[in-house]
């Protein structure tokens, strides 16, 4: 505190206090303590700090580790099979191995979502649950797809289902002679409406050689000896049946046309062979020329 003077003035000069504070401050010994030994001191104490405090950290995650690993391999969380429902031997075969799991293991371990999406990967699969079922197995439920038809584009061969989805790639149409081939652009959006067309053509199922999907609106159905059946874009298999009951009645497929036209249902076309026109006319030629005799 500044001392007064007597006629109650403050007195200018430092305080006792200031004064030595001023004389320490000026002292070289000080001035190096406060400019260089405090810092260096404070960094030394936090670097030890952060130090002790990666150290605590560190084993405080490895304890927790340790704690979690304990727990996750106690008998109760442990699966020690797999279980596969719905699949036929060759794509329970394929799901076996790409499964991405050993077992034993613990389902603290087991990603049950990557694992789905990994076996609805697979062509053939439509969808999969899993669970895990009381005896330690891990259960997966299949809905596999089947396949229905054989299509080909460009030159490429697979199986699909009656949704159009892919189901296997094939090498050759031999591997799945059961099925029916569809071919062309736009043949997997329509299988239900050809499924249908090859049902109603079931009388000709010898000759039938495949359904061709033209301008993705509408259907011909190839037969043997390069004959066609050219169906309309609605009620196709109205009008095959059709053409099944000319067949039945004139033995129309028997003759030498080369096709049948029905894509006007009310004017149904057939299409003579070049080489049977030339004979029709031939044969006409002849009957005439015998009459005039």
């Amino acid at each position: 505190m500044r001392k007064m003077t007597a006629e109650g003035r403050r007195d200018p000069a430092p305080s006792l206090i200031a004064y030595r504070m001023q004389r320490l401050w000026l002292t070289p010994s000080f001035q190096f303590a406060i400019k260089a030994v405090l810092p260096a001191a404070a960094v030394a104490l936090l670097a030890n700090w952060y130090i002790d405090g990666e150290a605590i950290r560190r084993t405080l995650n490895a304890d927790i580790k340790d704690i979690r690993r304990f727990v996750a391999e106690r008998p109760e969380f442990m699966v020690r099979s797999l279980s596969i429902e719905g699949a036929g031997g060759q794509l329970e075969g394929a799901i076996r191995d790409i499964f991405p799991i050993e077992f034993p293991a613990s389902t603290f371990d087991l990603e049950l979502d990557r694992i789905q999406s990994l076996i609805e990967d697979l062509d053939s699969v439509a969808s999969a649950e899993l669970y895990i079922h009381p005896g330690d197995v891990l259960h997966i439920a299949v809905n596999e797809r089947i396949p229905v038809a054989v299509w080909r584009v460009g030159d490429a061969l697979m199986a699909i289902d009656d949704e159009g989805s892919r189901v296997a790639a094939l090498s050759r149409r031999a591997e799945r002679a059961d099925l029916p081939l569809l071919v062309g652009e736009g043949a997997d959006t329509a299988v239900p409406e050809a499924l249908a067309i090859a049902a109603a053509a079931e009388p000709l199922k010898a000759r039938l050689r495949g359904l061709v999907r033209v301008g993705q609106r509408r259907w011909d159905a190839v037969l043997d000896r390069d004959q066609r059946i050219m169906l309309p874009e609605t009620d196709a298999v109205t009008a095959m049946e059709i053409v099944i009951a000319f067949d039945h009645a004139q033995n129309l497929l028997s003759r030498d046309l080369g096709a049948v036209d029905m894509r006007n249902p009310r004017r149904p076309t057939v299409r003579m062979r070049a080489g049977a026109v030339d004979e029709l006319r031939r044969i006409r030629a002849l009957e005439i020329g015998g009459a005039d005799l």
